[in-house]
């Protein structure tokens, strides 16, 4: 199977004045369609800055990263956004929904920039907030925003999915509630998606598990079965 990303070599390096701080190192990985991936690592593993040069907010300092024939360090800023707008959807760890507007406000205003959108009330019914569509972030739980914003990214149909610590601001049981959503999302649109977490037993609901520690890979774990989000305790 052809990759959807190859990533050869990367490496990241940033500069305060003298000091220079290594957040990646020589990375070699590959993301294929369909998976559901998980970077796991403890805070400055560097899993956060993998994250944003998958997803086109960030470049390597040195490295090559392709999104199939695409090659993402030479393109320039206005490719990157189009890219970003075109094939990748974010959730964030605190929701980043605009207050001002409904839940279905929140997500349209996704597919109004979308080329091949879902509607903003199918999105949200993928995440089981029909009920809530009318209500602003104001009047719904953590977990609710978490759906919202899930549904905004998957609106826009991503070939991309990355999610930055989706449950790290919810408890156990709503937080459950979101993995069985990333999971349904994954499982049944197709959706490559990729979450950075430092919680170990997240890992149990990926096909791939990669171990992230002073900015390398240093191993990956295959799940040859992966658990339901509700037989996982952390």
């Amino acid at each position: 199977m052809e990759p959807v990303f190859s990533l050869s070599k990367v490496s990241k390096v940033y500069r305060t004045g003298e000091a220079e701080v290594h957040a990646l190192r020589d990375v070699d990985f590959n993301l294929y369609p369909g998976e559901l991936v998980v970077l796991l690592g403890a805070s400055g593993s560097g899993k956060s800055t993998l994250l944003n040069i998958l997803g086109g907010l960030d470049r390597p300092t040195s490295g090559t990263v392709r999104y199939r024939d695409h090659d993402l360090t030479r393109a320039s800023t206005e490719d990157l956004t189009r890219f970003r707008r075109e094939h990748v959807g974010f959730v964030f760890q605190f929701y980043n929904l605009i207050a001002s507007l409904t839940a279905l406000e929140n997500v349209a205003l996704v597919t109004e920039i979308a080329d091949h959108p879902m509607q903003a009330p199918e999105a949200l019914s993928w995440v089981d907030m029909t009920s809530r569509q009318d209500h602003f972030p104001s009047q719904l739980s953590g977990g609710e925003q978490q759906r919202v914003a899930i549904a905004r990214a998957v609106a826009k149909r991503p070939d991309l999915l990355l999610c930055d610590e989706p449950t790290g601001a919810l408890d156990y049981a709503t937080g459950k509630r979101v993995l069985e959503v990333l999971q349904r999302v994954n499982e049944s649109l197709g959706t490559l998606t990729v979450v950075i977490t430092h919680n170990a037993a997240i890992g149990q609901l990926a096909d791939r598990v990669a171990y992230i520690s002073s900015g390398r890979i240093v191993e990956v774990r295959h799940n040859v079965k992966k658990a339901r989000p509700e037989d996982i305790a952390w």
